[in-house]
């Protein structure tokens, strides 16, 4: 035996080994009070990501799919496929709700058994107590961050282009991008005695194929008293002159007397700017945007004048860091009910508290987020002071817990 493997010049691999020595002496540098409650921790864990993600799957995706199986012949296996794709944006969703639930279960489960007793009696505070909950939950708002910004919006758009996909061969019929671009800027008139700023173009496109923008409507405001429409069949964007060249269209001019004009075209010429076409790449919906491509969206509403909607996208932004942060708050009020003296919580009645807790934050989320599109608030304080108010509660409630 020992020749053979000299004859073949066999070499042992202990990589895999060693990766497990290093990961087994890290977790053994972590004092034994850290280690004990974060092993009681993550059973509960596990069971409430697969609880609420089950519960959001079902309600979010699942039963819409059985519909579109029944109904419009979605092939079983495509409807599989694109289950798994949206898993991981209700796993997002999932991991804050899951924190909340985990440390109500786990310290509760404790405190009942008296073993949080045995520890204050050892001159263990509660504060130290909840500090691996906390440990674990700035590793769960990590991990909910890159979820976020770099699985999720790819995933979601797959399973957006494998369902259309699907759905065209059943029903052969492909829905349009609907690109809407709205332009702020100088209103010019012969009669206006100083610089009035207003909309000064609407753009609307039916679809974005190969380039090209199909069934274009234009409407120009620029000129007080005047409005233009320009319809057209198809709009394409010109890098060498930096214009739009419409085709196969006409336009209606409205004068301030009532008269009205009308011009047939085969081609003509629209100085907007790329603003339509940098609208059609990005994603509609700013939940499926990257932060990069959010922070882009920006700067181009920003550019383009559109301040109700620059403003809705920094709000955005800002929820990109709040969402994850639930987790740290989550645990922060869940440890801190667990952990109250003579509490006891089942897995049903943790499950209950948890969506009460859950539905005040959202609420309050969301709340926050409208004043805050609206422009009442500013973003900052719009995006995060649901996480602010949320944080000053738990600290209320470990302070309760510590007497």
């Amino acid at each position: 035996m020992r020749n053979y493997f000299r004859d073949f010049n066999y070499k042992p691999n202990f990589q895999h080994l060693n990766i497990r020595r290093e990961i087994l002496s890290k977790w053994y540098l972590l004092p034994i009070l850290d280690r004990w409650i974060l092993g009681e921790l993550i059973t509960p864990l596990f069971f409430a990501i697969a609880a609420f993600t089950v519960v959001s799957l079902s309600v979010g995706v699942m039963f819409d799919l059985v519909r579109k199986i029944v109904e419009s012949g979605l092939p079983f296996l495509v409807a599989l496929q694109v289950l798994i794709l949206r898993l991981p944006g209700f796993l997002v969703v999932s991991f804050p709700m899951a924190m909340l639930m985990a440390t109500l279960l786990a310290y509760s489960r404790l405190s009942a058994n008296s073993e949080l007793k045995a520890l204050r009696s050892v001159g263990v505070s509660t504060r130290r107590m909840i500090v691996p909950a906390l440990l674990l939950a700035i590793l769960m708002t990590g991990l909910t961050f890159l979820f976020n910004d770099l699985i999720v919006p790819q995933t979601n758009r797959n399973a957006e282009v494998t369902l259309r996909r699907a759905l065209g061969k059943s029903i052969a019929t492909e829905k349009g991008d609907d690109i809407i671009y709205s332009r702020f800027g100088r209103i010019t008139g012969p009669k206006l005695t100083k610089q009035t700023k207003g909309l000064t173009q609407l753009f609307y496109a039916k679809e974005f194929r190969e380039s090209a923008m199909r069934e274009v409507t234009l409407l120009d405001f620029s000129r007080l008293g005047y409005t233009q429409v320009l319809v057209a069949k198809k709009a394409i964007w010109n890098d060498q002159d930096a214009i739009w060249e419409f085709f196969d269209g006409k336009i209606l001019t409205l004068s301030p007397n009532g008269s009205t004009t009308t011009a047939i075209f085969d081609r003509y010429l629209y100085p907007l700017g790329t603003g339509p076409k940098r609208i059609a790449e990005l994603p509609k919906d700013s939940n499926q945007m990257t932060f990069l491509e959010a922070m882009r969206a920006e700067r181009l509403y920003e550019e383009a004048g559109n301040i109700k909607e620059a403003r809705r996208m920094k709000v955005r932004i800002q929820e990109k860091f709040t969402l994850p942060m639930a987790c740290l708050v989550f645990a922060l009020i869940g440890s801190s009910l667990g952990a109250k003296p003579n509490t006891r919580t089942s897995r049903s009645q943790g499950f209950g508290i948890s969506v009460m807790l859950i539905l005040f934050y959202y609420v309050l989320s969301f709340s926050f987020s409208s004043l805050g599109v609206k422009g009442t608030l500013i973003p900052f304080v719009a995006a995060w002071s649901p996480v602010f108010i949320s944080i000053c509660g738990g600290c209320f409630l470990l302070k309760r817990a510590s007497v």
